[in-house]
Parts: C-alpha cells; sequence; structure tokens
C-alpha cells in the first residue's frame, strides 16, 4: 500500500519531480528527469522509456519503443495543481495523455488529448483528481494501459480514442 500525505502546500518542483523519477524507476528501462523546455510549462519534466509490448503486454503491438512523459507546475494561482502525463510514441507520431491545465476550460479542468505529431486530433473531458501529485501519477499509471490501447487509428494515423477508454 502506498501512503501520499496530503499537504501540498510545501510541494516543491525539484522534490516532487525527484519523487516520480524515484517511483518509475525499475518500472521503466530507462528514467531520468530533465529542466523543460522554453514551450513547456513548469520546470521539469520526468521522462521515460518503455518498451511498448511489454508494459501493454501485447506482442503483437505495433512498435517496440515509447516514452512516458510527466510534469507538473505548482503554484498555478488554482487551488490545484497543473500536469502533463503523456505516452508518446515518436515512430507513430502519437502522443496521447491527460492534461490538467488552462487550455480546454470547456472541458473542464482535465482534459484526454490525443495527437498526431504536433496537430491534436482529438480532445475528450477526463476525470478530475482532487489529490496528492503522487496519487494522480499513480492513478494515471493504473489507467494508461486502457486509454493507448484505446486511441483509434485510421490508415496509420491517430484519429481520436474509443470512448470506452476514457
Amino acid at each position: 500500500m502506498v501512503v501520499f500525505l496530503a499537504n501540498r502546500a510545501n510541494l516543491q518542483d525539484r522534490r516532487l519531480h525527484d519523487r516520480i523519477q524515484n517511483r518509475l524507476n525499475g518500472t521503466f528501462n530507462t528514467v531520468q528527469q530533465r529542466r523543460s523546455e522554453p514551450r513547456e510549462a513548469g520546470s521539469y519534466r520526468v521522462v521515460a522509456d518503455v518498451n511498448p509490448r511489454q508494459f501493454l503486454a501485447d506482442d503483437e503491438y505495433p512498435v517496440t519503443a515509447a516514452r512516458i512523459e510527466i510534469g507538473f507546475q505548482l503554484q498555478t494561482g488554482e487551488p490545484h495543481e497543473y500536469y502533463w502525463f503523456n505516452w508518446i510514441e515518436p515512430d507513430r507520431s502519437l502522443l496521447v495523455g491527460w492534461h490538467q491545465d488552462d487550455t480546454h476550460d470547456d472541458l473542464g479542468p482535465v482534459h484526454l488529448q490525443v495527437n498526431d505529431g504536433a496537430t491534436p486530433v482529438a480532445h475528450e473531458p477526463a476525470d478530475f483528481i482532487d489529490s496528492h501529485p503522487l496519487d494522480v501519477v499513480e492513478r494515471r499509471l493504473n489507467s494508461l494501459r486502457d486509454i493507448v490501447l484505446a486511441v483509434n487509428w485510421e490508415q496509420g494515423r491517430p484519429v481520436g480514442l474509443d470512448s470506452a477508454g476514457k
């Protein structure tokens, strides 16, 4: 059983991302922390390389390399943190992930997004988890397999999500 402290007021960017990195170590092939790029919100990202066939328990999955990128932005002026939790397959130009930010207010505080390369092809509302960021990471990890497998494809390109996968 994993216990998370409820006090989010004292979270610090670097320490939080260190703890996320520690959580992912051992589960994924390579886990590293990097500073966010200028176009990205927040200070840090934790990046984990993953073998999709192993992670998804599907020996026929069409690619053998993917990565997970997780980043939190604290002190947003909102009563909750912003975060980005993405599955990325460079070989197929797929990004699918949860984004808790201020970009799609019409969908609520969290949306699920599918990109074909840099082009978003779907945005759908997603469950808001009002919890400590480490609990959010754990819960999103537990849902990740279903979300990746719910991506709809047409002519080799991602086009959206099977609504049962949310």
